[in-house]
């Protein structure tokens, strides 16, 4: 099954970041059957403070290490990371919108079915994996579209998937200076319409977009547009 976000599939791209010529990027948003979703993510969609969790990084190890962003204070964040049997040690550390989690886990967790399905992948995943309380777990992969079309096939058969965006991969001439989180705020800001003239979307469709409240998305989105003119203005500078 396929979503709305389908559209975007032939976006213009800039001159200055050509794309990577035959390389697409797209956002998936996949619901697993019960027997199928991660323990961390069924404590997320059960009531209660947590109602967004970011996978922001991993290790490509047997011995999993992550770090992981939730929406709340430390206190119900350490809730949630409970859940996991397989973690060693956490550590957290408080952010102004949410709390950091530094966890070590002697596995990941996830069903064996859906590793097998990650594992045969001929693409690349790019964080963060967001598991949010309506149940959706959200998440890009990087490849040759018929790589891609195989995959989509493969999780198909075991969640209910929809492909939110498909565009061309870019490589950038340097760097980012913008979080993974700023990135998908300013997405999801242009769009809702938030930068057309006139303005027709506004901070509280970005915060439905990003399953946060109103104030962590304007804050968002300032800070991103911050990032984004300071780079611009650095980079013009050095001409």
């Amino acid at each position: 099954m396929t979503g709305a976000g389908d559209r975007n599939a032939d976006l213009q791209t800039d001159a200055a970041n050509p794309p990577v010529e035959g390389m697409k990027r797209v956002q998936f948003s996949a619901a697993y059957p019960e027997r199928l979703v991660h323990p961390l993510h069924r404590r997320v969609i059960e009531p209660g403070p947590v109602a967004r969790a970011e996978l922001l990084t991993w290790s490509p190890t047997a011995d999993a290490t992550t770090l992981l962003w939730c929406d709340a204070d430390p206190a119900a964040t350490r809730s949630v990371v409970r859940a996991v049997d397989s973690l060693v040690d956490s550590e957290l550390v408080e952010d102004g919108a949410g709390t950091y989690a530094f966890l070590r886990q002697d596995g990941y967790e996830f069903a064996p079915a859906v590793l097998d399905a990650i594992a045969a992948a001929g693409v690349v995943f790019l964080p963060p994996v967001v598991f949010s309380a309506s149940g959706d777990v959200r998440f890009e992969a990087v490849g040759e579209a018929a790589a891609l079309g195989a995959f989509h096939e493969a999780l198909g058969d075991l969640a209910d998937v929809t492909i939110e965006r498909a565009q061309e991969f870019e490589r950038t001439a340097s760097p980012s200076r913008l979080t993974d989180r700023q990135r998908a705020a300013l997405e999801a800001a242009v769009e809702a319409g938030y930068y057309e003239v006139p303005r027709d979307g506004t901070t509280a469709d970005v915060a439905a977009a990003l399953d946060c409240s109103t104030s962590t998305a304007g804050e968002l989105v300032r800070k991103a547009e911050a990032a984004v003119i300071q780079e611009f203005v650095a980079a013009g500078s050095g001409d």
